[in-house]
């Protein structure tokens, strides 16, 4: 995420119940199946920060919508999918939802019950219990006009009406306004979307676009993304847009800006270079880690920031009213490798998606001739306060100059220490080793120390952690 300014598996609570059965045994009779404790799983998913995001119990494995959205009464309804497997014997478990009515709930086609709880918390109780280590199928249909969330430190995330349609964006939640999810981004999963809107409006997602069909006044819009992908990385835009496509090594390359904007004016051209600077990030980074490339451009005053939305980030435009900006489109499209493919398993990790994006910012400069990274280092860390801690910043802090800047410079100092040769091969390392998946600080520390065969720990807990200046490495 760019701003202009600015858990595991819980417990489950006592509660039994017997399942019987198992194969036969030799002498012709079955022997009972142990018996199974069933419980609810957890309205958490453990996280310090947010204990109240995301759900314990089970792993999604994908979201599958079917929506439909009128944007003359703000209305949204459908099905949504979601396939997952349970992580322990479950009498119950917990999806995030905000606001929306549900009127159905069946598992694995059979009716269950569901109840609301303070929180944005919807309870499903399936009919019969959900043994450990089995998929199950929840489809949940619902309806209503969704809104947003968000707190006074950090803003409003979720689903924005506008003039012309909906933009359903926000960090570090925000899918729960539109589709029942675990909202929390240790559970990330593959995820399809289709969309019906009045014809004449763009439905953008995330993303591999589908097979478009317009019938009766209306047009059916479809995206996937099978790369997992974290939960508040989904999106959509719909309104009037001028979209753009194309491939690009074997992708589909969508980019879209408002009708209202000029065709070749900076939003546009800053889009249309957004292949040329992930094919510079792939050298630095490794291979490009998701299923398209893009970006979609924004006009709405509500939202001032950038954000790494899977495959297709969405930009406020305020970042190209003084002309191109490329540093913003690199910040974004360096969050593909850190954040997206590579996601924090805790909120208080965000360094690790923020200082590397910012960071990125740095590269792109020195490749394009510009300053260089030790010239953006040197005057970020003249006169900066040190009294925040970039590795554990604090719920209020989590887009502070800490995360972004402190994050960059903690990333430069590494690469002062080590060296460029262990520097970039220690980046490639995180990115393949950790592809697709969730990981935390004190692991990118080990993966350092291995691979540049040095003893980090020093380094990185002044850099991380220290609320004084650390020294800078020579």
């Amino acid at each position: 995420m760019r701003l202009t300014r600015r858990g595991a598996v819980a417990g489950v609570a006592a509660a039994a119940v017997v399942l019987a059965g198992g194969c036969t045994s030799g002498d012709g009779e079955a022997p009972p199946e142990p018996a199974r404790s069933f419980a609810p799983g957890a309205a958490g998913a453990g996280d310090p920060y947010f204990p109240g995001y995301g759900n314990g119990g089970y792993d999604v494995a994908s979201y599958d919508l079917k929506l439909g959205y009128d944007p003359a009464t703000d209305e949204l309804s459908g099905t949504a999918t979601v396939t997952a497997t349970a992580l322990a014997d479950l009498s119950q478990f917990n999806l995030d939802l905000a606001g929306l009515d549900v009127s159905r709930v069946t598992i694995n086609g059979v009716a269950g019950s569901r109840t609301r709880a303070e929180g944005n918390e919807l309870i499903v109780t399936p009919p019969t219990g959900l043994p450990k280590d089995r998929e199950f199928v929840a489809e949940i249909t619902y309806a209503g006009k969704p809104g947003q969330l968000g707190t006074a430190a950090l803003g409003q995330g979720g689903w924005l009406h506008t003039g012309d349609g909906a933009i359903a964006l926000g960090e570090p939640e925000s899918a729960s306004t539109w589709f029942p999810v675990n909202d929390h981004p240790s559970d990330k999963a593959a995820f399809r979307l289709e969309i019906t809107v009045p014809e004449g409006l763009e439905a953008l997602s995330n993303g591999v676009p589908g097979e478009r069909s317009t019938a009766g006044g209306s047009t059916t819009w479809r995206w996937e993304e099978k790369t997992p992908m974290a939960p508040y990385l989904a999106t959509l835009v719909i309104g009037q847009y001028r979209v753009e496509t194309g491939t690009h090594k074997g992708r589909p390359v969508v980019t879209a800006i408002p009708e209202s904007l000029p065709a070749d004016g900076p939003a546009a051209r800053s889009m249309a270079e957004t292949t040329r600077i992930a094919d510079h990030l792939e050298t630095v980074f490794g291979p490009y880690p998701v299923d398209a490339y893009g970006g979609v451009v924004v006009t709405d005053q509500r939202i001032s920031y950038a954000l790494e939305t899977q495959s297709r980030p969405v930009y406020g435009n305020t970042f190209f009213r003084g002309g191109e900006n490329l540093s913003v489109v690199a910040h974004e499209l360096a969050h593909q490798w850190f954040g997206d493919s590579v996601s924090v398993r805790q909120w208080k990790d965000i360094w690790l998606n923020e200082g590397f994006a910012t960071y990125a910012e740095w590269l792109w400069s020195e490749h394009e001739g510009e300053a260089t990274a030790q010239q953006r280092f040197t005057d970020t860390y003249a006169g900066f306060d040190w009294s925040v801690p970039t590795g554990d910043p604090g719920q209020a802090n989590l887009f502070g100059p800490a995360v972004y800047q402190r994050g960059g410079m903690t990333v430069h100092a590494l690469r002062r220490t080590v060296g460029d040769e262990d520097f970039f091969a220690i980046l490639k390392a995180w990115t393949a080793e950790k592809r697709n998946g969730n990981a935390a600080t004190a692991e990118f520390v080990t993966l350092a120390e291995r691979v540049s065969g040095e003893s980090l720990r020093t380094m990185f807990d002044a850099w991380l952690f220290g609320t004084t200046a650390p020294p800078v490495p020579r």
